[in-house]
């Protein structure tokens, strides 16, 4: 199994109130306020961390300015998170083996994970795996995959990077409703897990406080393409919301989570933590009632939820990083981390503490 051994958030200076930036986007944009006005209210975000100064989001409008913002920024956020957390994990750059970056906000070439390799001195030799389109779902898929990396390469150092700058996608002329859900919903910021395979953790001597990955797997939904997703062209990045996402997540998610649990001999009683990914109020509220978690099992989702919105990929280790700090389990209690993203797709990630 492989070892977290310690994950970091870091946000972007910029701060605002829903308020704040509710007023903005009303002002900014030909919808209805009226709308703008509960749209924003029910997600029940009360701030959210921006990239940019609030009014410098008026003058954005082309693809090109946006996106290279994007790459700017998520450069320096991602490299703040990969320091941050190499230094709690008391491990050196040059000993990382595996760089893997996931984001749907932004486009490279270069890509990040060959600036950011280059920007903390990893070496030359080090793989690295960019990933994108994952969405929401990214962080738990990210930890999937350095897990089977490290399953295969037990004496091997990864690292996992996700940053999502879901303000630079800000559509202006879009008065659909998908658009100003995700104004009000999203924010930004980057995240990072450092990875030890079994041996490589021996190796360390060290006591760490993050879980093993045990297990993991992704389920992916036939014909739901247009649930989730971006529409990309020259406006840039247009969001796909649709308004039966939740009953999505009632029809399959209970099934799947048991399902999964089963064939490593669990059900979700015996489940002590979830880290969930906060998308949203309604799919939150329904994750909750399909598996029967109404005694405080998402609270730490639903502060994570309210105090920084949806940061899409990075949400669910925001999610982790908390747990671990807050209400970290007893060492071999079983706990199940799990994220949706686009396709659409879940992803489960089977923990041990």
């Amino acid at each position: 199994m492989m070892r977290v051994a310690a994950v970091r958030t870091v946000l972007p200076e910029h701060y605002y109130s829903q308020e704040e930036i509710t007023d903005a986007v009303a002002r900014w944009t030909n919808a209805d306020e009226r709308l703008v006005r509960r749209f924003h209210a029910a997600t029940q975000v009360t701030g959210r961390p921006l990239v940019w100064p609030i009014e410098a989001y008026r003058d954005l409008d082309d693809f090109g300015t946006a996106n290279d913002a994007f790459i700017d920024n998520a450069l320096d956020l991602g490299e703040r998170a990969i320091r941050e957390v190499l230094a709690q994990a008391r491990t050196h750059a040059r000993d990382v083996d595996r760089i893997l970056v996931c984001t749907s906000t932004g486009v490279a070439t270069p890509t990040l994970d060959a600036r950011l390799a280059q920007r903390v001195g990893l070496r030359a030799d080090v793989d690295r795996v960019p990933l994108f389109g994952l969405g929401c779902s990214g962080g738990a898929a990210g930890l999937a995959q350095l897990h089977h990396h490290l399953h295969g390469w037990p004496d091997q150092t990864a690292v996992l990077v996700c940053v999502e700058l879901c303000s630079l996608t800000l559509q202006r002329d879009d008065t659909s409703t998908a658009n100003l859900v995700a104004s009000g919903l999203f924010g930004d910021a980057a995240a990072a897990v450092v990875a030890l395979g079994d041996r490589a953790a021996e190796r360390s001597g060290t006591s760490w406080d993050g879980p093993r990955v045990a297990a993991s797997r992704s389920k992916l939904y036939p014909d739901t393409e247009r649930l989730m997703g971006w529409d990309i062209g020259e406006h840039g990045f247009r969001t796909i919301l649709a308004p039966d996402l939740a009953d999505q997540v009632e029809a399959v998610l209970a099934d799947d989570v048991a399902s999964f649990l089963g064939d490593h001999g669990l059900s979700p009683r015996q489940v002590s933590s979830w880290v969930c990914h906060p998308g949203g109020p309604k799919v939150l509220e329904k994750i909750g009632d399909v598996l029967g978690l109404h005694h405080g099992e998402l609270d730490i989702t639903w502060r994570s939820l309210r105090r920084l919105g949806n940061l899409s990929s990075v949400s669910v280790l925001h999610v982790l990083e908390e747990t671990i700090a807050d209400r970290r389990p007893p060492a071999g209690e079983p706990g199940l981390l799990m994220a949706l993203g686009p396709g659409f797709s879940a992803d489960l990630v089977l923990l041990r503490w």
